[in-house]
């Protein structure tokens, strides 16, 4: 079965919070509050000279958050992406996990300080390493996925690239074997219509990548991802869906990137003054807590409490990162030969 979901600019506005609770809604806000002030200050040090390299989630909170909270956090496998800072968090990883990776220091779960920053993995929470070139993670999700069927569990493979990678092999080989086998894989794709920097109408000749799964033989979804509410309850029927053995989805959230490709781009040579006015109106974040204001889910004082809270979370895994040492040079040959 093929299904296409999408919410428009106007409906997006004036949608309900879909009769969640409010300790729901309340918990999805300050996940992706916390990725955003972590993110912030990450970018920050980059600027600093402190760090060498940071690639941003910024804009993508609202679709991480409402596909995470969808998931059995911990149990599900998740084989994310660079720009997966709220999705990792929300899943198991803390702030101080993420700083001792940016600064490449002794303790860093991902590597050991080894790896550039944001090829995140936590082995504890069944969280995967990041590979660097882009879709290599999409047949391997397909190869655990395909592991749970065969053990008959329910647990649930999740992967997440860009659009851009899309247009790799690997992706296409893992959709191909998900349809045939029915695995139990959900393949996110955060689309925020720029791979780097070339535009989605230069990168494929359709209008949403979620037309594609049509030819896999699995569901297509199409889901605003500025709105966290919409994309939890899409994915909730794209998780029932694969937990009872009807197969995979090609999961679209179509997002925003508010930052440069990473910290060693500048996009000013292929975006307008006038596209970046509309990326800052379009940003999850501040939306999401007028909505939760209005409905008076969210109050400003809890708001501040919220905010103030993360920002002690964030200077402490700052300043631990900063003063850990460096792992020993002789640490760079690590587990990867045997002695």
């Amino acid at each position: 079965m093929v299904m296409t979901l999408a919410l428009t600019a106007t409906e997006l506005s004036t949608s309900t919070l879909g009769d969640l609770s409010a300790d729901l809604l309340l918990d999805m806000y300050e996940a992706m509050l916390r990725a955003r002030r972590l993110d912030e200050r990450c970018w920050l040090l980059h600027r600093q000279g402190k760090i060498a390299f940071h690639i941003s989630g910024m804009g993508h909170e609202a679709a991480q958050i409402g596909i995470v909270f969808a998931l059995r956090r911990g149990d599900d496998h998740l084989l994310p992406y660079y720009r997966d800072l709220a999705m990792v968090l929300a899943f198991g990883m803390t702030p101080l996990d993420v700083m001792l990776g940016v600064f490449g220091k002794q303790g860093d779960p991902s590597s050991g300080g080894r790896q550039m920053p944001e090829h995140y993995s936590l082995r504890a929470k069944n969280i995967y390493s990041v590979s660097s070139p882009v879709a290599t993670q999409v047949p391997q999700a397909a190869g655990v996925a395909l592991a749970e069927k065969l053990k008959g569990g329910d647990r649930v493979a999740v992967t997440c690239l860009g659009e851009g990678s899309t247009n790799q092999g690997d992706f296409h080989e893992a959709l191909t074997w998900a349809g045939v086998h029915k695995l139990p894989l959900i393949v996110v794709v955060e689309n925020n219509e720029y791979a780097i920097s070339v535009p989605m109408e230069k990168q494929m000749a359709i209008p949403r990548v979620s037309d594609r799964a049509q030819a896999y033989g699995v569901r297509g979804v199409t889901v605003d991802g500025l709105d966290p509410v919409a994309t939890y309850l899409a994915m909730t029927e794209a998780v029932a869906q694969a937990r009872s053995g009807e197969g995979a989805t090609l999961f679209e959230a179509r997002v925003v990137r508010l930052t440069p490709h990473s910290s060693d781009d500048d996009d000013t040579a292929y975006r307008s003054k006038e596209d970046k006015v509309v990326l800052k109106a379009s940003d999850p974040l501040p939306k999401y807590r007028e909505r939760l204001l209005a409905a008076g889910v969210l109050t400003d004082q809890l708001d501040r409490e919220y905010d103030e809270r993360i920002m002690a979370e964030v200077n402490a895994a700052h300043q631990t990162a900063e003063l850990a040492p460096y792992p020993e040079v002789e640490w760079a040959a690590g587990p990867v030969y045997a002695s």
